[in-house]
C-alpha cells in the first residue's frame, strides 16, 4: 500500500509543503510563490493543497502530517531567555507573548482546524478526517532534510542557523536510515545570530539580505576581524563559540546590536537608504572572515572525532556558499552534499523524511545522485495550460518545437538580449536553476549592470552565478566537483583572467565594479569568484540543451542564470507571474516552455508605476 507523509514548516518565516511517496520526495514547494509575499511565514494552506492535488489525493490517503518543531519547547526559550533578561526586554517579551498566547500556544488546536477546513473543502460530502499529527524537533529536522537525501550511507551532518526550538548549531551522525545526535551550542550563542547582527549593522533587513551581506564582503578589507574576535565571540580551538551578550540585543529588544556594538565600531547602524561606505565594505569583509573561521573549525573538529569521509550540511548558515567552498577548498571531507532549501522551508522535507524512518521504521532508499531531483519539485504548466492563458491576454507569441526555440534563444542571448526563461517544475528552494530564471551572455562586460539595474532594479554590487555545462566545469572554474544547487563558490580559471591596467589596481569599493577582470566578466566577482551551477542533462535536459547550443555558436559552455523575478518579489510561479514581470522590466524576451514572446511585439500595455510597491524591499 502507499504511503504519504505531508511535511509543513511556517509561523517564522518561509512557509512551506512537501510530500514524500513511499519515502521519495514527490513535492516540495514555498507559500510564498502562491501568495506573492516574500519569505510569507503563514500556514501553508496554498502550498499543502498544491502537494495534495499534484498527486491527486487528499488526507485521508496521508499516513502522518509533521509538523517540523516542538513550538512548546520554543516559548519555553522565550520564558526562560526574559527571566534571564528582566526587566530588561519587557517590551518585546509583551509582544512576543501576545502572538504566543493568541496563537502559537495553541498551534496544535489550529493546524488541525486548518486540516479539518482542507479536507472539508476536498471532501465535503464526508466528515473531516484529520491524520496523525507528529511533530520533530527544528535542528533534527534540518539534519534529516541533509543526511536523508543525500547519496551517502553514513555521513558526519552539520545545522547551522539562527535558533530552533534552542540550538543554534548542531552536529550528528546519520547511517541507513538512523540520525544520531553528537553535540549541540544553543541560544543565545548563535552563528546564524551573529551573522544577522552584522546584516542589520550595515542596513539589510534580517532573515533576507544575509547573502547581501556575503556579496558586499569582497569589496572590503576585513580589517575588523581582531575586533570581532576580541569583543563580541569566543572561539574555541575547535570551532565551538560563545557570544558576549553585551554587544547584542536580539535576546531582549527589537533591535540586533546594543548601544556597546556601535560604540566598539564607532558607527551606527546603516540607515537601507543611505550610501554603502567602505566602513560597512570592510564590516562584512570581517565577518565573512570571522564565520569561515567558526565553520572550518567546526568541520575539522567533526573529521577528527568521527573519522567518517562524507559531510552533509543544512540550516541558514549553510547557504553561505563562500564558507562551503572553503570547505571544499581545504579538502576537509572527501564528498559534501548541502541541501538546497538549507532555511527553514527545507525542514518541512526533513521532518516528513524523519517520521518516515524513525517513526515508521522504514528501510532507507539511497539515489546515486541524490533524491531531490534537482531541486525540481514545484508546479508545472503544461504547453496548452500557457497557450490557453496567452490566448486570454491578447499575447503575441509564437509556439517553436524544442530544437528550433534552444537555437533562436541561443542566438539571441549571444545578440546581447535578456531572456526571462520559464521551464518545467518550479525549483524548490531559494536558487532559481534554470526552471524560472532570467539568462543573459556572461561575456558580456555590461550584462551585469544592466540586469542589476534594468532587469532586476536591485544594488548594482551584487554579482550574478553562472550555469555551465556539467562536463566543461573545469575549463572555466577552478574546480571539478559538482554544484548542482549552486550552493559552491569557486574561482574562475586563471587562463580566463584578463590583465588589469595598473592604473586600475589602486580601485577601491564599489569602484571596483567597473574593472573587467575575466573573459566572462559578468559572472566573475570582484575576487575573481563565482556562485557555480553546474547543469546536467539528465537532471535539466532542456535547460542544458540551451547552454549546449550556446556553446556551439559562441564556443562559451555558460550563461549568466538568475532568479525570475525583481527586487523584493518571490521567484514567479505560474505563467501569470513570468508575462507580469516581463512586461514591467526591461527584459527582451520571455520563453514560456515552447512559446516564445518578443517585448516589441507585445500590447503597449500601461502599466501602474505603483506595482513596485507592491513588494517590500528585501
Amino acid at each position: 500500500m502507499t504511503t504519504y507523509i505531508l511535511g509543513i514548516s511556517c509561523f517564522y518565516h518561509d512557509s512551506a509543503a512537501s510530500l514524500i511517496k513511499d519515502g521519495e520526495i514527490i513535492s516540495a514547494v514555498q507559500e510564498e510563490r502562491f501568495t506573492r509575499k516574500k519569505h510569507d511565514s503563514s500556514f501553508p494552506l496554498k502550498s499543502i493543497k498544491y502537494c495534495l492535488n499534484s498527486q491527486r489525493i487528499n488526507l485521508k490517503d496521508i499516513s502522518a502530517i509533521v509538523y517540523y518543531e516542538k513550538p512548546l519547547l520554543t516559548f519555553e526559550r522565550l520564558l526562560e531567555t526574559y527571566i534571564g533578561t528582566a526587566p530588561r526586554g519587557i517590551r518585546s517579551f509583551i509582544a512576543s507573548m501576545q502572538v504566543w498566547l493568541k496563537e502559537k500556544i495553541y498551534l496544535k488546536s489550529f493546524i488541525r482546524n486548518e486540516f479539518k477546513k482542507i479536507q472539508k473543502e476536498l471532501i465535503p460530502q464526508e466528515k473531516p478526517f484529520i491524520p496523525k499529527l507528529l511533530f520533530s524537533e527544528h535542528h533534527l529536522s534540518h539534519a534529516a532534510s541533509a543526511f536523508y537525501p543525500s547519496p551517502f550511507k553514513e555521513a558526519v551532518i552539520l545545522c547551522m542557523d539562527a535558533v530552533g526550538e534552542w540550538v543554534t548549531t548542531s552536529a550528528w551522525i546519520g547511517k541507513d536510515n538512523k540520525i544520531t545526535p553528537l553535540w549541540e551550542i544553543n541560544f543565545p550563542h548563535s552563528l546564524g545570530l551573529l551573522y544577522s547582527a552584522f546584516t542589520y549593522y550595515c542596513g539589510f533587513k534580517v532573515n533576507s539580505g544575509e547573502y547581501k551581506l556575503m556579496g558586499l564582503a569582497p569589496y572590503g578589507d576585513p580589517k575588523y576581524v581582531d575586533l570581532i574576535k576580541d569583543n563580541l565571540i569566543e572561539i574555541k580551538e575547535d570551532g565551538t563559540f560563545r557570544l558576549d551578550m553585551s554587544y547584542f540585543k536580539f535576546h531582549r529588544g527589537f533591535r540586533m546590536t546594543s548601544k556597546r556594538f556601535h560604540n566598539l565600531f564607532k558607527n551606527l547602524p546603516r540607515d537601507e537608504n543611505e550610501k554603502i561606505t567602505q566602513f560597512y565594505m570592510d564590516i562584512a569583509a570581517s565577518i565573512q572572515v570571522v564565520t569561515e573561521e567558526i565553520v572550518l573549525k567546526i568541520v575539522k573538529t567533526l573529521r577528527k572525532e568521527t573519522g567518517l569521509s562524507n559531510i552533509c550540511l543544512a540550516g541558514g548558515v549553510a547557504l553561505n556558499c563562500v564558507a562551503n567552498g572553503k570547505i571544499l577548498e581545504e579538502e576537509i571531507f572527501d564528498e559534501i552534499w548541502i541541501q538546497p532549501a538549507s532555511g527553514d522551508a527545507g525542514t518541512s522535507i526533513g521532518g516528513a523524511l524523519f517520521a518516515h524512518y524513525e517513526y515508521f521504521k522504514n528501510t532507507r532508499k539511497i539515489y546515486p545522485q541524490d533524491s531531490m531531483k534537482g531541486s525540481f519539485l514545484g508546479p508545472n504548466f503544461s504547453n496548452e495550460d500557457i497557450i490557453n492563458y496567452l490566448n486570454s491576454i491578447n499575447a503575441t507569441f509564437k509556439s517553436l518545437e524544442d530544437e528550433e526555440i534552444f537555437q533562436k534563444v541561443a542566438n539571441l542571448i549571444n545578440e546581447g538580449k535578456v531572456v526571462g526563461w520559464f521551464n518545467g517544475p518550479m525549483e524548490f528552494g531559494p536558487r532559481a536553476l534554470g526552471a524560472r530564471s532570467i539568462l543573459g551572455d556572461p561575456r558580456n562586460k555590461k550584462m551585469q549592470s544592466i540586469m542589476n539595474l534594468k532587469i532586476k532594479y536591485r544594488e548594482s554590487f551584487r554579482p550574478f552565478a553562472p550555469s555551465i555545462l556539467e562536463e566543461d566545469l573545469s575549463s572555466q572554474f577552478d574546480t571539478d566537483v559538482k554544484s548542482p544547487y549552486m550552493l559552491l563558490v569557486s574561482k574562475v580559471k586563471k587562463n580566463l583572467w584578463r590583465d588589469i591596467p595598473e592604473t586600475e589596481h589602486c580601485k577601491k569599493g564599489l569602484n571596483k565594479l567597473n574593472i573587467q577582470r575575466s573573459l566572462i566578466p559578468a559572472v566573475t566577482h570582484v575576487d575573481y569568484s563565482a556562485r557555480v551551477q553546474t547543469v546536467s542533462k539528465s537532471t535539466n535536459p532542456r535547460y542544458y540543451n540551451l547552454i549546449n547550443k550556446f556553446k556551439e555558436i559562441t564556443n562559451c559552455p555558460t550563461l549568466i542564470n538568475t532568479s525570475f523575478n525583481v527586487r523584493g518579489e518571490p521567484i514567479v510561479c505560474t505563467p501569470q507571474d513570468a508575462y507580469r514581470c516581463f512586461m514591467r522590466t526591461e527584459m527582451d524576451i520571455l520563453v514560456l516552455q515552447n512559446q516564445i514572446l518578443y517585448k516589441e511585439n507585445q500590447i503597449n500595455i500601461k502599466m501602474n508605476e505603483s506595482w513596485f510597491q507592491e513588494f517590500n524591499l528585501d
